[in-house]
């Protein structure tokens, strides 16, 4: 019997695209199919190279990260894919449904359905924004693999199976472990195009400061103005050196001028050493740093979301979770 695929594509800054590829590997295993994450958009690496292999120590193999698997001729699923599957879902969405960008159920209509397991055709696509456990949590209760496992330890297994990230990366957090046995807080803060709330942060620094005066800072932001803010107003705050964007502009993308493959394992390096903190101070609309949460495996008392009494937030991660 042929074996069945799954191609995980992706849109999206590194966390979105990391924990919504877990999404599609645990269907993937839901559905035996055979996953191939595909990554080609031009995001992190040049367009038409996969930067997945060239962020992560993969599992998968060569022979299929390098498309053969990737065959515009197959029998795929969903049918918008057929004659399709070397293009990727910006794209997609640009010439098919160019109103559906923000919709949380446009996906829908580039994703295989993941209330069924049984679709007959070869190759199926998967994609989705975020991450989509929710829509799958009747399979998931039904799987002994999963049945008594909560999402932050699926998502925590997930990356540790598929997401160790390459050499350099590794390297250079090799070097970054302290030298002295002193508390460490990581925060993110995400500041140029996509701003999370500033004051709780900082309230929050100050507090855990204050409990721990001799802890190290570990800062994570896009933003040059806020890394020589904090560095004024706290001692010890440690930064990975890496290019800052302009105010309100993207540090990522296709239509950026840096070398995107360099910056995406910048981005990695700030993403690892944050979960490797004591205390991590975020915002859950960052999903950088929600996968931050899950790598730590932080203990509620060492997780500090800004934005967890946000009824806004609250009601869009809601929709979002069962679109």
């Amino acid at each position: 019997m042929q074996s069945k695929t799954l191609v995980i594509k992706g849109k999206g800054g590194l966390g979105n695209r990391i924990l919504s590829a877990i999404s599609g590997l645990v269907y993937a295993d839901l559905s035996d199919r055979k996953p191939v994450i595909d990554w080609r958009d031009g995001s992190y690496a040049p367009l038409g190279e996969n930067a997945y292999p060239l962020l992560f120590q993969s599992p998968i193999g060569d022979e299929a990260i390098g498309g053969a698997t990737m065959d515009d001729g197959a029998d795929v699923c969903p049918a918008i894919w057929a004659g399709n599957l070397h293009r990727q879902p910006q794209d997609m969405i640009d010439t098919y449904m160019p109103r559906s960008h923000s919709n949380p159920w446009g996906y829908r209509r580039l994703c295989v359905d993941l209330k069924r397991l049984d679709q007959s055709q070869a190759v199926a696509v998967y994609w989705s924004y975020l991450p989509k456990l929710g829509r799958m949590r009747q399979h998931l209760r039904r799987d002994a693999r999963f049945a008594k496992r909560g999402e932050r330890e699926i998502f925590a297994d997930y990356l540790g199976r598929y997401f160790t990230p390459n050499a350099r990366v590794r390297h250079a957090l090799s070097h970054m472990r302290p030298t002295a046995k002193l508390p460490s807080i990581g925060v993110h803060i995400r500041f140029t195009d996509r701003k999370i709330p500033l004051r709780p942060v900082l309230k929050t620094l100050e507090q855990l400061k204050a409990r721990h005066p001799t802890a190290t800072i570990f800062l994570a932001t896009d933003s040059a103005e806020i890394e020589d803010r904090l560095k004024r107003a706290f001692d010890k705050v440690i930064t990975h050196p890496k290019r800052l964007g302009p105010a309100g502009a993207r540090l990522h993308g296709p239509d950026t001028t840096c070398n995107p493959l360099q910056e995406a394992e910048n981005a990695l390096i700030d993403m690892w050493q944050l979960s490797r903190c004591d205390h991590l101070i975020y915002s859950r609309r960052s999903t950088f740093s929600v996968t931050s949460g899950y790598l730590g495996r932080f203990a509620p008392a060492r997780i500090h979301d800004v934005e967890r009494y946000s009824p806004t937030l609250w009601a869009k991660e809601l929709l979002q979770r069962y679109a």
